[in-house]
C-alpha cells in the first residue's frame, strides 16, 4: 500500500514505537550537534543531514567518512551523545505523542530506538512522555537501523511474531528497517512520506489505537 493520508486500518498484536520524529521532536538539537560535527569534518551540513535520521551515531559516521576508522567513530559517537543528552532544548513531543502513548494501556508496545538509554530518558522527560515498560536502546543491538536487528528483537521481547508487529517511524532507515524485518510501516512526519511506509500521517493526531478482546490492535489512520 502506498504512503497516503486515506484512512485506513491496521491491524496487529504488538507496536513498535521508534522514538526521535516519532514521538520526540528533537529535531533542533540534532540540527545543532551534527552541523557542528559536519564543520568539524570539513563536510556540508545539509548533505549531513540527510543521513543521520534513524541510524545511531557512529553508523551515520561510517556512511558519511567511509575510510575512518571504527574507534575514531565510537569515541565521536560517544561524546555526541553526552552532548544531546546534555542539550534538550526545544525538544518537544510530536502532536498527539502523549494521548497516543495512553491509548496503549493493555496493548503490547515497545520502545525502539537508536538513542542509548541515557538519551532516550532524557528526551522522552523533556517531551513530558511515559517510558514504555519494554524497550529496545542502542546498548541492546549490534546493528544499527536500517538492520531490523532492533525491531526483531523488540517483537522477541514481547512475544509476538514479527509479522504480527506493525512498527511507528519517520526516517528512512527506520523505515527500511521495519521493512526488513516483515512488519507493516506507519510513517509519521513530512520525513516518512519521501520512503514509502505503507500509511503515512502527519502526527499522531491521525491514529486511534483500538485493543480488542481477541488481542488484537486495530490501528485507524488518517
Amino acid at each position: 500500500m502506498p504512503a497516503t493520508a486515506t484512512p485506513a486500518v491496521l491491524t496487529a498484536r504488538a507496536l513498535l514505537l521508534d522514538m526521535d520524529g516519532t514521538l520526540v521532536n528533537s529535531d533542533a538539537v540534532v540540527e545543532r550537534i551534527w552541523r557542528r560535527w559536519a564543520e568539524r569534518n570539513g563536510l556540508d551540513g545539509d548533505e549531513v543531514m540527510k543521513v543521520v535520521h534513524g541510524r545511531q551515531g557512529h553508523a551515520s559516521m561510517a556512511v558519511l567518512l567511509p575510510g575512518r576508522p571504527v574507534e575514531q567513530n565510537l569515541a565521536d559517537n560517544a561524546r555526541m551523545l553526552a552532548e544531546e543528552t546534555a542539550d534538550t532544548d526545544g525538544v518537544v513531543e510530536i502532536a498527539g505523542a502523549g494521548a497516543f502513548l495512553a491509548s496503549l494501556d493493555g496493548v503490547a508496545h515497545a520502545l525502539v530506538t537508536s538513542a542509548d538509554v541515557a538519551l532516550a530518558t532524557a528526551r522522552m522527560d523533556a517531551a513530558g512522555l511515559p517510558m514504555p515498560a519494554v524497550r529496545v536502546t542502542a546498548e541492546s543491538v549490534g546493528a544499527s537501523k536500517p538492520d531490523p536487528e532492533g525491531f526483531l528483537k523488540g517483537a522477541a521481547e514481547l512475544g509476538v511474531d514479527p509479522a504480527d508487529c506493525v512498527v511507528f517511524e519517520d526516517s528512512g532507515a527506520g523505515i527500511a528497517a521495519g521493512r526488513a524485518a516483515g512488519m507493516r510501516v506507519v510513517g509519521v512526519g513530512p520525513r516518512a512520506v519521501r520512503h514509502d511506509p505503507d500509511v503515512a500521517v502527519p502526527d499522531l493526531t491521525h491514529v486511534r489505537v483500538e485493543a480488542g478482546a481477541d488481542g488484537v490492535v486495530r490501528v485507524r489512520v488518517g
